[in-house]
């Protein structure tokens, strides 16, 4: 059974007399079955910190009575107006009031019910410090605000359970937009608001791009009003989005607001506070006066984020609260004009006062130390951390923690419970600290690089102690990250633990350090590199891996370290193709990653011991890695098209119903983009990356926004399917070619037709822009012509090519490749109308072929699942990538040209590195796939069958090919395509004493031959339909094959027909005869097993019971039993001369493979041995599946032992047919390839 299926209890009962079993995977530890919960709003990721009133925001302030009057006035205003413009960006300079004002906003929409919900981003504060949240955030929060829309939610969360994995606008659209679409009143009756604050924090640019254009779409609600209040810095991605949508938003500059008001505000202000204190520490009535409040607000000079540090800052001095308000002022002298310098002063008196002047030299030296480094470590930390993480992570002491940061409640945010994240009260006092220019006293000035150095020597000490094999102690190596709770993720995996594993990389960067061979990173590296991937995969952050392990690569090479640099290389390689095995089920690292690892692989050798025992035999491997870079999976369909954006970082790829993109580097999904089950013919992304152009089946042209997903632009005005598209290179324009002998030019930002040329005799194949997009060329089967955009005029060239089925322009425009015949590559001089090649060597049709962007290589996609490389320049091949399981229909230079990405029928995508020239080893095998393999009685010889008409005997304990029988004389043609089906061979069958085998093709004849020699002895022919199946009787005298409306009983010995029964309407692939061979038992398509006397042919018994087709039949040893496994997902023991069901299993999963153990004690199948008498049950009727032996099977993508999941099997080795012999499994490929792996029961 799949590690994929969701799993079910194991439990027997008995009712009226039948015994019947429930079986499923059983749960380890009890405790990594997912529930679910009955509220669906539970399983979206939600960011606790993001609301307004979030516990951590406790103590955070609100305007005060009074101030910022005209500014709420005129929000409100707005929320309450008719104004057409949804979105209101207030925005201003640090330390302006724009969060206070924000949390102002929610907190009056709140107390009014009108608020939706809020976000309140926070640089590097974790969940808050990003958009991965931001969306299901505010899903929830609506959800809850506004009571109606609750069911909506849920219900778009239940249509689409994997939606947090999503792109930000699919979240948006199905978790916001549309279930607000759906309220009715009264809900509809009001004005909601959504407040985002610090959008500017966001960690991601091109997040915050998206969330623009997203709140945007607020406008397009029609049965609700939404608002949308949002604060940021003036920083220049959110200055550009908002240029992006200039009618949907008004904007309100805080430093732009008259002096005297802001002072007043201010004023204000440090009275509340300052009164505050007072009456804390019953200081005098008049205290402090109204002099002193005029000079601290001239002091302030606008920043409220200064009158707040100081109002701290003398509040946390208690009974010396009056001497730090002096030692402000004394600071804060007149000379001070500029605000920064204000705020220097006030972190500067903040630090110094936290440093004793009792204090011994010594002892101040000691403190500074401890003050930098606490200090330094929290300013450059890149997720926020606990003080307990913080002491665990720097190894300092609670105490040491504690005391030094005792003082700095007025710059740090110190929460009472020391497990939450410790923060800064503002951004600006990092800015001080890590400036020379404004931190003037050296004591408390942070070295960036010097405390990024701490961090990374304390991030390895950290992982060194703690990672581990099998970190969370799940003792189960197929164990799926989704379905082990979270819970169980932070027991094992602490916050300290998984900040290290994901930023120690970056740390390392960001401090320039210089690395060397053997050195501590080195060491690290080789001891705990698996360990480390392992909690990255519990997390969910592999791409973040893969990301650091290139910064390594790099780096090591930079620093001139050969030993480090071939093993990061090697590391990048290793993670980049076993990526989605740690994502899936991260143990597998240890098993299938390291098991299908080249055998000369650096990390291989380093981590062999961790290779679990129960591999007792590893399969036969290439020896160094192949040219693929990475194999993209996701696409349940044929891969059609592909395309690289303009820089080569991304990757598109079309199937019949998405388009999904690629982070090229990682090999990360980054968006889906859903198609309607329509056929993308074409893709093609903008020069300046932001819009991706697909031709549709439909004759229509889409353009997607790539950032955000949306459909900008459908173009339609084509008759015919559109064969090509191209940008112009200012993106400006699009070209599209078609069928209709026309290519239309498009404006790209309001899709409008802006010209038709026309004049070309025949489908229009390929097009492109010159460099400065002033011509565009385009071609048919015998004409280039090249256009002149601005004028339409033409200049035609003429050329007698033949007929040509493909083509295509190199990115210059000087070469134009095709294909002539279904296997011919030519490339021609688009200038003179010269052919420069004729290439000519792939075995099966060419589907696709295109020019690098230098012209110095050809690619070309077959049939014959290869691509090949040709030299533009001589013809010749220069290499033949292999590593598709079938049809090659794209291909795709990077534009930078060492990428080669390929599309497949095999729904993957693969990354080639095309200058690395690895030589593909050969093993021995079909060429093409194995379609059947059988095992000889003793296990000792395999027989394979293939599409190549071949039967190969193997050594099972070698792996070696021993014999290779031709089924058929002469030689075929590839273009033969009927008479390579008819030969054939389809099923191999050895006799009971292993000395025959029986081989049946499907040109319905079977072809005895002797297992030794190769000879054949016999040829059965009579059977005028297909064969389904073939089975030898238990003393091999005889033989029974199966095919549509015939069953024959042949003689061995003599070929002869002894019984042909006509007349079944049915196809059966399972047959048996008794031990005795007196009996024959056979499906029917009545869902029932006949029973027949072999000597007569009479009919004896129909065995009723299953409700779909019988798959699979057996006997007991003794004869006595009869097992029938059936597409009902039920297993049948019958007894009493086949009369009664004895017992009836219900199992997870169709069987396919049914046999009796050798005592006939157990059934043998894929989810493993069941018990075949009730005696065998334990006391109670229940019994636990752990302590059943269990058998080794293929499910899917897993190498299972009953049901569960040993070894994950990468594409590549993913079996086209499987055998088994006790412990040893043999894998048939679509490669050709025959690989034997044995396995501990």
């Amino acid at each position: 059974m799949s590690g994929s299926r969701k799993p079910r209890p194991v439990s027997f009962t008995n009712e009226g007399g039948r015994i019947g079993a429930q079986i499923g995977q059983n749960n380890v530890n009890g405790d990594f079955i997912v529930q679910y919960d009955k509220d669906p709003l539970k399983q979206l990721p939600y960011a606790v910190e993001a609301p307004f009133n979030s516990y951590t925001k406790r103590h955070e302030p609100t305007c005060l009575p009074d101030t910022r009057v005209d500014l709420l006035h005129r929000i409100h205003s707005w929320v309450d107006g008719q104004d057409e413009r949804t979105i209101f960006w207030l925005n201003g300079f640090a330390g302006t009031g724009k969060s206070t004002v924000a949390r102002t906003v929610a907190e009056k929409q709140s107390q009014r019910g009108c608020l939706g919900a809020s976000f309140f981003f926070s640089r590097g504060g974790g969940d808050v410090g990003h958009a991965g949240k931001f969306v299901a955030s505010l899903a929830c929060q609506l959800a809850s605000n506004i009571p109606t829309l609750h069911q909506h939610i849920c219900d778009a969360i239940r249509g689409y359970s994997d939606i947090a994995s999503r792109s930000l606008r699919e979240q948006w659209h199905q978790l916001v937009l549309r279930p607000l679409s759906k309220l009715d009143s009264p809900s509809c009756e009001k004005c909601y608001v959504l407040v985002v604050d610090a959008l500017d924090e966001c960690a991601d640019e091109a997040d915050i791009r998206i969330i623009l254009h997203l709140l945007s779409e607020v406008r397009s609600l029609q049965r609700v009003r939404l608002r949308v209040f949002l604060t940021s810095r003036p920083e220049i991605p959110i200055r550009h989005g908002f240029c992006q949508i200039p009618d949907e938003h008004q904007y309100f500059i805080l430093q732009n607001v008259s002096p005297s008001i802001i002072d007043h505000d201010i004023t204000v202000f440090l009275k509340h506070n300052l009164k505050a204190i007072r009456q804390e520490r019953s200081l005098a009535a008049d205290w402090p006066g109204e002099d002193v409040v005029r000079k601290l607000v001239k002091i302030a000079c606008g920043l409220f984020i200064w009158a707040a540090t100081a109002c701290r800052f003398i509040r946390e001095g208690k009974r010396f609260a009056a001497t730090r308000l002096n030692t402000i002022l004394k600071r804060s002298g007149d000379t001070l004009t500029e605000p920064e310098k204000h705020l220097d002063e006030i972190y500067t008196t903040v630090l110094s006062q936290s440093v004793s002047s009792e204090y011994s030299d010594e002892e101040k030296e000691e403190s500074f130390n401890m003050l930098r480094q606490i200090l330094g470590s929290l300013v450059v930390l890149i997720s926020p951390l606990s003080a307990h993480s913080l002491h665990k992570l720097l190894h300092v002491a609670k105490d040491d923690i504690n005391q030094t940061l005792e003082d700095l409640h007025s710059v740090v945010d110190i929460p009472k419970d020391h497990m939450q994240p410790l923060r800064l009260h503002h951004p600006s006092f990092r800015d001080y600290l890590l400036s020379r220019d404004r931190c003037k006293d050296l004591s408390f000035w942070v070295d960036e690089m010097q405390a990024h150095r701490i961090l990374v020597d304390s991030c390895l000490r950290l992982l060194s102690t703690y990672l581990k094999q099998d970190i969370c102690e799940l003792n189960a190596p197929g164990m799926l990250a989704a379905k082990v709770k979270s819970s169980r993720i932070e027991q094992f995996i602490s916050p300290e633990l998984q900040y290290a594993c994901r930023y120690w990389v970056e740390h390392l960067q960001k401090s320039r350090a210089h690395l060397r061979d053997e050195d501590e990173i080195h060491v690290f590296l080789k001891e705990h590199l698996l360990h480390w991937l392992e909690v990255l995969g519990w997390m969910g952050k592999v791409s973040q891996g893969i990301h650091a392990v290139m910064v390594l690569e790099s780096t090591a090479a930079k620093h001139e370290c050969p030993r480090l640099s071939q093993y990061a290389q090697d590391a990048r390689r290793f993670v980049l193709s076993s990526r989605q095995t740690i994502e899936q089920a991260p143990l597998q690292i240890y098993s299938s990653a390291l098991v299908f690892a080249p055998t000369m692989s650096i990390i291989r050798e380093q981590f062999r011991d961790c290779i679990p025992r129960w591999v007792q035999r590893l399969p036969r491997v290439q020896n160094n890695w192949s040219a693929v870079m990475q194999t993209l999976e996701g696409h349940s369909d044929s891969v059609s098209v592909i395309a690289f954006s303009r820089d080569g970082k991304l990757l598109a790829s079309a199937s019949c119903e998405t388009v999904r993109v690629w982070d090229t580097a990682t090999g990360a999904l980054m968006k889906t983009f859903q198609c309607n089950s329509v056929h993308i013919r074409v893709i093609a992304f903008s020069p300046d990356g932001k819009l991706l152009a697909s031709a549709q089946e439909d004759m229509a042209v889409k353009l997607w926004n790539t950032d955000t997903g949306a459909v900008l632009q459908t173009l339609k005005d084509h008759s015919s399917y559109v064969d090509a598209i191209a940008f112009s290179p200012d993106s400006k324009l699009l070209a599209s070619a078609s069928d209709d002998k026309t290519v239309k030019l498009w404006d790209t930002w309001s899709g409008a037709l802006l010209q038709t040329l026309e004049g070309h005799s025949g489908s229009v194949m390929a097009v492109t822009f010159s460099l400065d997009g002033k011509l565009l060329a385009s071609v048919d089967g015998e004409t280039i012509k090249l256009w002149n955009t601005g004028t339409e005029t033409v200049l035609q060239r003429h050329y007698n090519w033949g007929l040509v089925h493909t083509m295509a322009f190199s990115a210059d425009g000087k070469l134009l490749i095709g294909k002539l015949d279904r296997k011919e590559v030519v490339l021609w001089d688009t200038s003179t109308g010269v052919l420069l090649q004729r290439l000519i060597g792939h075995s099966n049709s060419v589907s696709d072929v295109v020019v690098s962007p230098d012209g110095a290589l050809l690619a070309s996609a077959s049939n014959d699942r290869t691509i090949k490389l040709w030299d533009a320049g001589t013809g010749a091949v220069l290499q033949t990538l292999e590593g598709h399981s079938r049809l090659v229909n794209a291909v795709a230079f990077s534009p930078d040209g060492r990428l080669l990405a390929s599309a497949s029928d095999d729904k993957t995508v693969k990354l080639w590195d095309i200058g690395m020239r690895a030589v593909w080893q050969t093993f021995e095998g079909h060429s093409h796939a194995v379609n059947t393999l059988a095992f000889s009685p003793d296990g000792k010889l395999l027989a394979s069958a293939s599409y190549d008409q071949t039967v190969k005997l193997w050594d099972v304990g070698t792996g070696v090919v021993l014999q290779t029988l031709a089924d058929h004389s002469g030689s075929f043609t590839q273009s033969n395509i009927e008479l390579r089906f008819a030969l054939c061979v389809h099923i191999v069958v050895f006799s009971p004493n292993g000395r025959l085998l029986a081989i049946a093709s499907n040109d319905s004849i079977i072809r005895l031959r002797d297992a030794s020699s190769g000879v054949v002895l016999k040829t059965l022919e009579g059977h005028t339909g297909h064969i389904d199946t073939v089975a030898f009787s238990p003393n091999g005298k005889l033989l029974v094959s199966v095919s549509w409306k015939q069953t024959v009983l042949w003689d061995v010995a003599t070929g002869a027909a002894l019984q042909t029964r006509e007349g079944y309407s049915g196809s059966f692939e399972a047959v048996a005869f008794s031990p005795d061979g007196k009996l024959l038992a056979l499906p029917s398509i009545e869902n029932t097993v006949k029973m027949w006397d072999v000597g007569t042919g009479a009919l004896l018994r129909t065995l009723k019971g299953h409700s779909d087709s019988v798959r699979a039949i057996a006997f007991s040893p003794d004869g006595r039993l009869l097992a029938s496994a059936s597409w009902d997902r039920t297993i049948m023991l019958w007894g009493s001369a086949f009369g009664v069901v004895l017992q009836m299993f219900e199992v997870d999963a169709i069987i396919e493979s049914l046999s009796f153990s050798y005592d006939g004690r157990f059934l043998e199948t894929e989810v493993g041995l069941l018990p075949t008498l009730p005696a065998s049950l334990a006391v109670g009727g229940i019994i636990s599946l752990r302590n059943l032996p269990r058998g080794i099977f293929v499910k899917e993508q897993w190498v299972t032992r009953g049901t569960e999941s040993l070894l994950w099997l990468p594409p590549e080795y993913r079996p086209s047919c499987t055998a088994f012999h006790r412990n040893v499994v043999a894998l048939g490929l679509p490669a050709g390839r025959v690989v034997f792996m044995e396995f501990a029961r």
